[in-house]
């Protein structure tokens, strides 16, 4: 039987969840027909099979593996109407080559590369497993056992016979928390001496693993997705391994201000366009759409600004491709997560093809149909806050990017113009760095010249 095994759907992508299967376990499948839902660290992806034949399901939903370890078989309908035999049956009854995967991918080819050593030698697939796993994995009545490899491992791991295991997983199969029950309830038959009672045995119905009682009062625990998690260990990795440093710059907003009330005034109004609801919003820029031309073009003239920091070397990047920051909704798939789709080529677009892409983009992160090539790729991130009334603050460095543009609030404030103190539009833009790409001086220079293009917008246009 052929394998089928964790896919890559990213550049960034390490490991996937399992989150639906498309296909029942035994049931035939084409190539090319959707097999699987896998939630990635960006977002979650349907795959299509490349392979055809029937479907043995290695993976079961709701688990986690590394990108290269096997998720399912798929073999011809004689191959997976026996199941006794085959080479494929006789790794997965004993638990030597898959029960290891889910270590992690370094684990998995050292457990592959034994046993084959064994059985060229002669030595008997009883001899490289454990003793324990034999009563455990024992097929009864010439059936075969249907159990994922990490719950193999743990019922070997806590003498749990297999057979008396009730399978929650899609035909039947046993997963991973049907072993871990069977497991807390020898515990706590071990500690009381007997087996549990009925009240010890049922968890109260209004108490779930997420509630817990301390003298805080009752603390929920929310589980993090993939994308949320991501994030978190990206971050934590940008603030541990990167020497931050920032500049901070007040941009007299006047001119953009005049400038996107006279393209206002210039959109088609609905009546002009067939009356089409929204079409004077989807052609006017925003004042990020703006700061995001601005920024592209200063890539464009300081391409170091534009490089990224990888294995001790510089890579400057030929295409200028900005990130703009969107919060999604907290009920959305990504889980209210900040995603960062990219404008690709943006010094290359227009003001208006920036302002409908950064919209449709924004859409798709919201509604959860952004897919991971809209999200990769980008050379430099735009993020604002300013919708929120923050005036100013730093935002952490997407690696392995050189910087980040973080935008505040647009408001009149008291200024010191042609000699006289007045009120103007302004507002103040944060440049973190990564020092070892930009010293202090590229950075001024570089959020020098974004403060230039915005207080003179019709450079926005060249």
């Amino acid at each position: 039987m052929a394998e089928i095994v964790m896919p890559r759907l990213s550049d960034t992508m390490e490991e996937g969840t399992i989150l639906r299967w498309l296909v029942a376990d035994g049931e035939p499948v084409r190539r090319g027909q959707e097999l699987v839902e896998i939630e990635t660290d960006k977002a979650n992806m349907t795959y299509e099979s490349d392979l055809e034949g029937v479907l043995e399901t290695v993976a079961a939903e709701g688990e986690t593996l590394p990108v290269g370890a096997p998720i399912a078989r798929v073999g011809d309908g004689a191959a997976g109407a026996s199941g006794d035999s085959g080479a494929s049956d006789e790794s997965d009854e004993s638990g030597s080559t898959t029960a290891e995967n889910d270590d992690g991918p370094a684990s998995r080819p050292a457990g592959v590369r034994a046993v084959g050593e064994a059985r060229e030698r002669g030595v008997s697939d009883a001899a490289t497993s454990p003793p324990e796993a034999a009563p455990a994995e024992a097929p009864q009545g010439g059936e075969r056992l249907r159990a994922s490899p990490l719950a193999r491992r743990i019922a070997r791991e806590n003498e749990i016979d297999l057979q008396a295991v009730s399978g929650s997983g899609p035909g039947g199969r046993i997963v991973k928390a049907d072993v871990q029950g069977g497991a807390a309830s020898r515990a706590v038959e071990s500690d009381s001496g007997g087996p549990p009672s009925d009240a010890a045995a049922a968890p109260p119905a209004s108490a779930g693993p997420a509630d817990v009682m301390t003298a805080k009062g009752e603390t929920t625990v929310v589980e993090l997705s993939r994308t949320q998690q991501t994030i978190a260990r990206r971050m934590a990795e940008s603030k541990a391994t990167i020497p931050h440093f920032s500049l901070q710059a007040d941009v007299d907003m006047e001119k953009c201000v005049a400038l996107r009330s006279e393209l206002k005034r210039l959109a088609p109004q609905p009546h002009e366009s067939g009356g089409a609801a929204g079409t004077e919003s989807e052609v006017t820029p925003t004042y990020n759409d703006m700061v995001v031309k601005a920024c592209a073009l200063a890539l464009r003239e300081l391409p170091r600004a534009n490089a990224g920091y990888r294995d001790g070397r510089l890579q400057l990047h030929s295409r200028v491709n900005v990130g703009v920051a969107v919060a999604a909704d907290a009920d959305e798939p990504t889980g209210g997560a900040l995603i960062v789709p990219t404008v690709f080529d943006a010094d290359q677009k227009s003001l208006g093809e920036i302002a409908r892409e950064t919209r449709a983009l924004a859409s798709r992160v919201r509604d959860g149909s952004i897919t991971p090539p809209e999200l990769g790729g980008g050379t430099f991130t735009v993020s604002n806050l300013g919708m929120f009334g923050v005036t100013a603050f730093t935002a952490i460095i997407n690696p392995p990017q050189a910087a980040i543009l973080s935008v505040g609030s647009l408001q009149p404030r008291a200024v010191v113009h042609d000699g006289e103190i007045v009120a103007r539009n302004t507002m103040t833009v944060t440049l973190a760095c990564d020092h070892r790409i930009l010293y202090g001086a590229d950075a001024a220079r570089f959020l020098a010249r974004i403060r230039e293009l915005l207080e003179t917008p019709a450079a926005l246009a060249l």
